[in-house]
């Protein structure tokens, strides 16, 4: 008789371990305050706007840390300020370039910081898209202007009589008593602006008439010669605020009317 082999034990396979079951920690909802806050970080023209705005108007004395506010908190609040009200009026179709026109008015703005007036409950972003949606409409309707007052040399025929004699005119050769006479009146400009030099007594008065005498000997090399230009070029030659410039050029006037109808200027 043949024996059975014993029956081999079969071993159960282990089980395998459960992973760990994650805890998800529920996210605890933003307090609206905390809502508020990001809201207002996410907007480009906020209340810290504002407020290096109000700081900034208080760092007169400091140049320095004066630009360095402006440049990181006001400078791209006002940049995008301007585009989006270029972009939403169309103000580029009559300009040359895009960038000359924003940096125009972003320039405008810069000079108006002084002029905002934080105390009355005025809000800067209302106070400073009014003014450069205003200086954007001047400037369009400056420049509508020009353009229908320029005529086309090119096509003489298209031109009334009246364009005919502005054109003669303006090809007209001074004689040399008027060139003589504008030239006489350049060299009194200048000697006035020295005699008021000596009469000045601040050093801001000082650095005011100074800007300007080298705005005078260095005409000829500027670009650009509209009010805005030249005060941006003597605040920057004379390193002065445009409250701390508007103040000192009030005294300088006072000289240069006093002074302009003395005979020894030639200035009537």
């Amino acid at each position: 008789m043949r024996r059975k082999k014993p029956a081999e034990e079969v071993t159960q396979p282990s089980a395998c371990p459960t992973a760990p079951v994650p805890v998800v920690i529920p996210e605890k909802p933003l307090t609206a305050e905390e809502k508020e806050k990001a809201k207002a970080a996410r907007m480009y023209f906020n209340q810290n706007t504002q407020a290096a705005i109000v700081e900034c108007q208080g760092l007169s004395h400091d140049k320095r840390a004066r630009d360095r506010l402006y440049v990181k908190e006001i400078l791209p609040a006002f940049e995008k300020l301007v585009e989006n009200l270029i972009n939403i009026h169309k103000f580029t179709s009559l300009h040359d370039t895009y960038e000359d026109l924003k940096n125009d008015c972003v320039n405008f703005l810069f000079e108006t910081i002084g002029k905002f007036d934080g105390s009355r409950g005025t809000n800067a972003f209302s106070y400073f898209n009014v003014v450069a949606k205003r200086w954007l409409i001047i400037r369009t309707k400056q420049k509508n202007l020009r353009i229908r007052r320029n005529v086309s040399l090119d096509d003489p025929e298209s031109m009334n009589a009246n364009e005919h004699r502005i054109v003669e005119d303006h090809c007209t050769v001074p004689g040399q008593d008027v060139i003589l006479e504008m030239e006489t009146a350049g060299s009194g400009i200048l000697e006035m602006l020295y005699d008021i030099r000596s009469k000045v007594k601040t050093e801001n008065e000082l650095a005011c008439i100074n800007s300007i005498i080298t705005i005078f000997e260095n005409i000829d090399e500027i670009d650009f010669l509209n009010k805005s230009a030249i005060l941006l070029y003597m605040r920057e030659l004379s390193g002065l605020s445009p409250k701390q410039l508007t103040t000192t050029m009030q005294q300088v006037k006072r000289h240069y009317k006093r002074m302009k109808i003395e005979p020894k200027f030639k200035l009537w």
